[in-house]
């Protein structure tokens, strides 16, 4: 479980950098929602992860629709989550929007860790 923990951890790194570049697009040049970018951002980040802990951290040869239907369920609780630490901390904590985005990311890879280890590729 250590060593998924730590490929998942490395594939998130490469998630929150594929995040953090949509988030930024949406929000800074494209002008749109602070939320709705975060949502843009963080779900573009999911599938890309989706793909790669599929390969790499869980070697998963199970179907990749119900896989990715699972994975997307948590993704979208985690975004539930990752919404609700960013809006405690940067609205009411008056947090800088993007140290409060980091610090939520930090919240949901557990939960994305644990939902994945034992129930979306449970079978691998």
């Amino acid at each position: 479980m250590v060593e998924k923990f730590i490929k998942f951890c490395l594939v998130g790194g490469s998630g929150m950098a594929v995040d953090f570049a949509v988030t930024y697009v949406c929000k800074e040049l494209l002008r749109l929602n602070k939320y709705l970018a975060n949502a843009l951002g963080f779900i573009t980040a999911a599938t890309s992860n989706y793909a790669l802990n599929r390969l790499w951290t869980f070697h998963s040869h199970g179907s990749i629709s119900a896989e990715y239907a699972k994975f997307i369920a948590i993704a979208l609780l985690g975004l539930g989550i990752n919404s609700a630490v960013i809006y405690l901390l940067a609205e009411k904590r008056k947090l800088h929007f993007y140290l409060a985005k980091l610090l939520a990311i930090g919240v949901v890879t557990v939960w994305n860790f644990l939902m994945s280890y034992f129930f979306a590729f449970s079978a691998a």
